[in-house]
């Protein structure tokens, strides 16, 4: 891959949907690269509450839904707490995951790329 950028595969040891960093939603899955490591993916803010200054509403900002519904499809599983043990593949740098994708089909999620589409519609 170009930039630094390989696919690896990953078992999701950890999925979490948490509002304690700094009062905002965001999620997150601890993914486990066997003998080369671990890496977290998310950690974007999927939604900000009222008293947030950039504070939004309408169903054409719900990243939150987008976010999740894509990770629990990738991961072929609909209901968020069975991610723990799922295989995914994964598009990472040493530093960072930029893309998780089903473990057979050619489907990824890239969130960058996703919410950068969904808000060029919205506008």
């Amino acid at each position: 891959m170009k930039d630094g950028i390989e696919i690896k595969n990953a078992i999701i040891e950890k999925a979490i949907i948490t509002a304690d960093d700094h009062g905002l939603l965001s999620a997150w899955l601890n993914l486990n690269y066997g003998d080369s490591g671990c890496q977290n993916f998310g950690g974007w803010a999927l939604y900000l509450p009222k008293s947030f200054r950039h504070h939004q509403t309408g169903l054409n900002k719900n990243i939150a839904g987008h976010f999740i519904f894509r990770v629990m499809e990738i991961a072929g599983v609909t209901e968020w707490d069975k991610l723990t043990g799922k295989t995914i593949r994964v598009k990472a740098e040493w530093d960072k995951c930029h893309a998780i994708g089903h473990i057979v089909k050619d489907d990824w999620f890239d969130p960058a790329k996703d919410f950068k589409e969904m808000e060029s519609a919205n506008a």
